[in-house]
C-alpha cells in the first residue's frame, strides 16, 4: 500500500472527515536534499475538512495529524504540509 493511500485511510478512520484530499508533492521538492529525488512519496499535503478540529487551535489540530502519521514519517516521509479545518470555517481550497 501507497503512503498516499495509508495516510488517506488513517485520516478517513481517525477523523471521519467531510472532506479529504491527499496531494503527492513529491515532484515538486526534487533536489533540496541530497536524497530527495521527486520521485516516491516524501511530500505530502493534506487537506481535511472535519468536526474533530472544532474548538482545537490550528497546533493542536498539526499535532493531532503528525501523531497519527508517525510510522508513515519513519517509513520515508520527509514532509507534510497541513490545511485543517472544522466545518464551516473558511479554507482557501
Amino acid at each position: 500500500m501507497s503512503i498516499q493511500h495509508t495516510i488517506e485511510s488513517k485520516l478517513a478512520d481517525a477523523f471521519a472527515p467531510e472532506r479529504l484530499l491527499v496531494l503527492n508533492e513529491s515532484a515538486q521538492h526534487a533536489g533540496h536534499a541530497p536524497d530527495i529525488t521527486g520521485e516516491g512519496e516524501t511530500h505530502m499535503r493534506v487537506r481535511i475538512v472535519a468536526a474533530h478540529f472544532s474548538g482545537m487551535n490550528r497546533i493542536t489540530r498539526h499535532r493531532a495529524i503528525n501523531d497519527l502519521l508517525k510510522d508513515e514519517f519513519d517509513a520515508g516521509l520527509h514532509a507534510l504540509a497541513i490545511e485543517a479545518a472544522a466545518p464551516g470555517e473558511q479554507t482557501r481550497w
